[in-house]
């Protein structure tokens, strides 16, 4: 490689961090390529940059973004239904909103992304068929409030997640982060904040929730053996008809 050309190509690693690396495309380009990709083919942005880009509304349905950088890109109300986004970098995007019904995050990052009030399903309840994947992604320090409830987060990390319900705004009824039936086998949720959150039914071997705040959390149902409590606070959170087999750092007196 010319010495220049390297010099260039270290100096984009080093800016991507700081997402002052400049996109590859624009936003027309994006929208571009959307609308000529083949029928029946995926649009294909694998591996390409589109740090920092304002993709709101767009619709990547069936998009290949396995591996691109979407550092700080502004992706809310995007629809990214069935969208390949394995590996995608995606630290601090913006997908409030998005619609990730059978979306593949696995492998990616989106740590301190915004993921609020995403579109998860086409009725009310989450079916099978629509659950999203994210199987080892780094969701840390993200901040969430949305529905995962079947989703597939085996050894995923949301550590520090933000995830706790706002008490303050729910004249509409409890809103809340709900891992309800997800798969979260060895899941990191270490200092994380999850107060109200609704892991029915989940499972969560192996899971640490250690320094968590847990306050208020259901956990009815779950299965934690082998889970990590350690310096928790769970204080109000129900544990009834749980698992909790091997369970270590359950020194408080949760509700049953």
């Amino acid at each position: 490689m010319h010495l220049s050309s390297r010099v260039a190509w270290m100096a984009c690693l080093i800016l991507t961090a700081s997402s002052a690396c400049a996109a590859e495309l624009t936003r027309a380009d994006v929208q571009s390529a959307l609308a000529s990709a083949p029928a029946g083919q995926r649009a294909n942005f694998s591996g390409r940059s589109l740090v920092g880009l304002d993709l709101h509304d767009l619709d990547f349905t069936n998009a290949d973004l396995s591996g691109a950088n979407l550092t700080d890109a502004d992706l809310r109300g995007a629809k990214l239904v069935a969208a390949k986004l394995v590996a995608a970098k995606l630290t601090r995007a913006k997908l409030n909103l998005a619609w990730i019904i059978r979306a593949d995050f696995s492998h990616a990052d989106l740590s301190n992304a915004d993921l609020e009030t995403l579109v998860v399903s086409a009725g009310m309840e989450t079916q099978p068929q629509e659950a999203a994947n994210f199987v080892a992604a780094d969701l840390s320090g993200a901040k969430v409030m949305a529905r995962f409830s079947l989703d597939n987060m085996r050894g995923a990390d949301l550590s520090h997640l933000h995830a706790s319900a706002d008490m303050r705004n729910q004249s509409m009824g409890l809103i809340r982060a709900d891992f309800s039936q997800a798969n979260l086998v060895d899941a990191n949720f270490e200092g994380a904040s999850l107060e109200h959150a609704n892991f029915e039914f989940a499972k969560l071997s192996n899971a640490d929730f250690s320094k968590a705040d847990l306050k208020d959390v259901d956990f009815a149902g779950a299965d934690l053996t082998g889970a990590n409590f350690t310096g928790a606070t769970a204080t109000g959170a129900s544990f009834a008809g749980a698992t909790l087999n091997g369970a270590k750092g359950l020194a408080m007196t949760p509700n049953r």
